[in-house]
């Protein structure tokens, strides 16, 4: 099958840095190579997946990111370069709604972010000619409405993760924050839960825009210090380094996260995730198992005391099994072979 496959404008595939729209991405693009099929990656200049690769943006948009220009311009000349193809996916936001000028090339799609208003708006436009992958059971209920024609969870390549016995670094022991600095991803909450716990705690998120940067100040700074440290955006390197060396990923949303692939790329490292049960999080957590699901922060304190009750084999395994490239790669070929036939 010929599959074009068009990314977001705004940062590199694989991610340089932040950035989880662009490491699924990467991942269904070396997969669906890897399961044999015809792949052209439409991204930007400064990508370096593995696979037969197109742009017209040398390098990614990342401070227009969001803006209309840049990425119109990316989708007129995707669609140009994947007309060819037997089926397009599509991962950005404009693009479905381009996809009308090509009635004969069959298009799917798939919403990364929340089913909110506006983008409830969106895909409910176009959901009759473009079929909407959704990511979580939880991310469609938000807009059950909205047509979507198949859930799939994302999936990672766990041979691409190194896996940590959780004994620290050289100052001992850690637990581990990675994220974005936002209230709804919840770094204050990981550094009290932490310091409650006498667990030391190493946070790595971005922080670029204006509103992290006042969340960053007003919230999270005032509680670092001894045994709370803020070690910036971090390379997809440190980030495995870090994982596979924590006790835990502590990952303390208190929204719908429509998936969150810190947890499968801390499952992967062996490191359990200790999280609410908000959003997709008990779609990917096994409670007990790859780790615990907790009703509050007095539920994660206690449960950082029982992380021995845990075996870290069973989180790479969720990967190894369920979570694996492989079982996405295979529920977007049975999708796009229904669109074909």
């Amino acid at each position: 099958m010929r599959i074009g496959l068009i990314a977001p404008p705004w940062t590199p595939i694989p991610p340089t840095l932040y950035g989880g729209i662009e490491l699924v991405v990467d991942e269904l693009a070396r997969g669906l190579a890897d399961a044999g099929h015809d792949l052209l990656l439409f991204t930007t200049g400064d990508s370096t997946c593995p696979v037969p690769r197109r742009w017209v943006l040398p390098a990614a948009e990342g401070q227009r990111i969001g803006m209309a220009v840049p990425e119109l311009r990316h989708v007129l000349h995707a669609y140009e370069a994947v007309r060819e193809c037997d089926v397009v996916h599509d991962h950005t936001i404009m693009g479905p709604f381009h996809a009308e000028h090509y009635p004969d090339l069959p298009v799917a799609t798939t919403i990364h972010g929340p089913f909110n208003e506006e983008l409830s708006d969106l895909y409910r436009a176009v959901a009759d000619r473009v079929p909407v992958i959704a990511i979580s059971h939880a991310q469609h209920r938000a807009a059950p409405d909205v047509p979507v024609a198949r859930v799939i969870h994302h999936g990672i390549d766990a041979t691409r993760f190194p896996v940590g016995d959780g004994a620290g670094d050289t100052e001992g022991p850690y637990v581990v924050f990675l994220g974005r600095m936002a209230d709804d991803k919840g770094a204050h909450r990981a550094v009290e839960v932490a310091r409650r716990a006498g667990m030391r705690i190493l946070l790595a998120a971005k922080m670029r825009e204006p509103w992290e940067l006042r969340y960053f100040t007003d919230r999270v700074e005032p509680l670092l210090g001894p045994g709370a440290v803020y070690l910036g955006e971090v390379s997809h390197e440190r980030k495995l380094e870090l994982l596979a060396g924590a006790a835990a990923l502590l990952f303390p949303i208190r929204w719908n996260e429509p998936f969150g692939m810190v947890m499968l790329e801390a499952m992967a490292c062996g490191t359990p995730v200790l999280a609410f049960p908000e959003g997709a999080a008990p779609e990917v957590v096994r409670d007990g198992a790859t780790g615990f699901l907790c009703e509050d922060e007095d539920a994660m304190v206690a449960a950082l005391g029982r992380l021995g009750e845990l075996d870290r084999a069973d989180c790479r395994q969720a990967v190894e099994g369920y979570f694996s490239t492989q079982r996405m790669v295979a529920e977007h070929v049975e999708l796009f072979e229904s669109m074909l036939a």
